[in-house]
């Protein structure tokens, strides 16, 4: 059944549409399946995620039909549609009227990814009105929280050296806080990896004094501060809050110092909710594990890296990992780059749409995947700035001479692009980052080739 007489409305202006702030704006890619026109389909989908059917229903009255969304653009050669979805659609708390991404989802990606007549569809972009805006939590910590812990300024203190205990499974409670001790000697955060958590080898009561420990002997020896994240993932929420309740619990008058890091994707929006909510004291480290199942560049279904970044903030997320924009080992590009922006700062472009944040705190950019001293240089100079966290597991402990060492020539990294130095030259200058060249000679070879002459390494 063709619904786009009721479904489409292709006189609709954008500009009008976002001055009036009655819509949140969802821009997609989609292919219609064999046999379908464009414009039918495209209607088909607003009606599903709104107040349609495939049939027309005895029970429609003029004010469902007030609540319609509504197709107002295509671009049939270049496979997109956008549609306006009135901000009454969504779903509000009963216990403060706020609102949530679960409904977001379920109504703009929901069943319309599964209709007969569309081939694929993927979600680009969306744009959330000022009214909308105010009734998503959004973060209550940022990275000037963290730049206030380690005693920097807190409008732009830098780069904040991390790392990911490694091996990321397989490590017996004493192991994993001496590793922990050792690149704390040289760096400033460490983060659970993903699936870390209460394994029978390493039974969170037992590993979380300990780290606690060594998170003390290692300021007391650098006379730095040090940040924690901690994973308190769980299906049920209980569990969530008896896993944070002990970290907390454990690491006393430093409990500022820790973070809580989510698997917010496999997890979903309750779990990050729950985490924000219960726990707003502490920065909340949105882990975006399992991602790629629907948002890899290779994907037509979904929504994409961009949109997940954008909900997370929207979430509460203190800071998200986002890729290494083609620097790293996962899939990206430099153009990612929009996607720290459109997280970071109060007004920013995405790929169609621009959004204003009226002050609602940023999220920060985690770096993660396979990134090294040699290859920040060229992040940061993408990126165009440093102000990250970003945390190196194999480009640490795979230092040549120790963790620390490892952390160290991180630190070293963003100072030499800050200060616009020739790598090389700096490298002269300082061992740990010397090291890093011998450290990981594949990435030397093809980032800097010659460097071994340059700088008096023989094979």
């Amino acid at each position: 059944m063709d619904q786009s007489a009721r479904y489409a409305d292709l006189s609709l202006n954008e500009d009008e549409l976002i001055a009036g702030g009655g819509h949140i704006l969802v821009a997609y890619t989609m292919t219609p399946a064999e046999g379908y026109g464009y414009l039918e389909v495209a209607a088909h989908f607003a009606a599903e995620s709104s107040t349609g059917t495939n049939v027309e229903v005895s029970t429609t009255d003029d004010f469902t039909k007030g609540v319609d969304a509504m197709v107002y653009f295509i671009d049939e050669a270049k496979g997109i549609m956008k549609i306006a979805y009135p901000n009454d659609l969504f779903d509000r708390n009963i216990t403060d009227g706020r609102t949530m991404i679960v409904s977001f989802l379920t109504l703009a990606i929901g069943n319309n990814q599964g209709m007969g007549d569309v081939k694929c569809a993927q979600m680009q972009d969306f744009y959330v009105p000022p009214r909308m805006l105010q009734l998503f939590d959004g973060p209550s910590k940022d990275i000037s929280d963290m730049w206030r812990i380690l005693g920097r300024d807190v409008n732009e203190g830098g780069y904040i050296a991390g790392t990911i205990i490694k091996p990321k499974l397989g490590l017996r409670p004493e192991p994993f806080a001496e590793a922990a001790y050792q690149f704390w000697l040289g760096g400033d955060f460490i983060k659970n990896d993903e699936p870390q958590g209460n394994q029978v080898f390493c039974p969170a009561k037992k590993v979380y004094p300990l780290v606690y420990d060594a998170m003390k002997r290692a300021q007391d020896e650098t006379g730095e501060a040090k940040l924690f994240s901690a994973n308190i993932t769980a299906d049920d929420h209980h569990e969530m809050c008896a896993r944070a309740d002990f970290i907390l619990e454990t690491f006393g008058p430093d409990a500022d110092k820790v973070a809580f890091l989510v698997d917010g994707y496999v997890g979903g929006p309750g779990m990050v909710t729950t985490a924000r909510r219960n726990y707003a004291g502490q920065y909340l480290h949105y882990h975006r594990a399992g991602h790629g199942a629907v948002t890899s560049p290779s994907s037509v279904r979904g929504y994409t890296a961009f949109v997940l970044a954008k909900m997370s903030r929207l979430q509460g997320a203190s800071g998200i990992h986002v890729g290494t924009m083609g620097f790293g080992k996962m899939e990206g590009g430099a153009d990612d780059r929009n996607i720290a922006y459109m997280i970071e700062r109060d007004s920013a472009d995405g790929p169609f749409y621009h959004q204003e944040w009226h002050g609602m705190k940023p999220t920060t950019p985690i770096i993660s995947g396979g990134m090294n001293a040699l290859r920040l240089p060229g992040f940061f100079e993408n990126l165009g700035h440093g102000n990250v966290i970003n945390t190196s597991g194999g480009g640490s402990y795979g230092h040549i001479d120790s963790p620390a060492a490892g952390a160290t020539s991180l630190r070293q990294s963003y100072e030499c692009w800050k200060q616009g130095a020739d790598p090389i030259e700096f490298a002269k200058e300082h061992k740990e980052f010397a090291r890093a060249f011998e450290s990981f000679p594949g990435d030397a070879d093809k980032i800097f080739p010659g460097w071994r002459e340059k700088l008096g390494v023989h094979k």
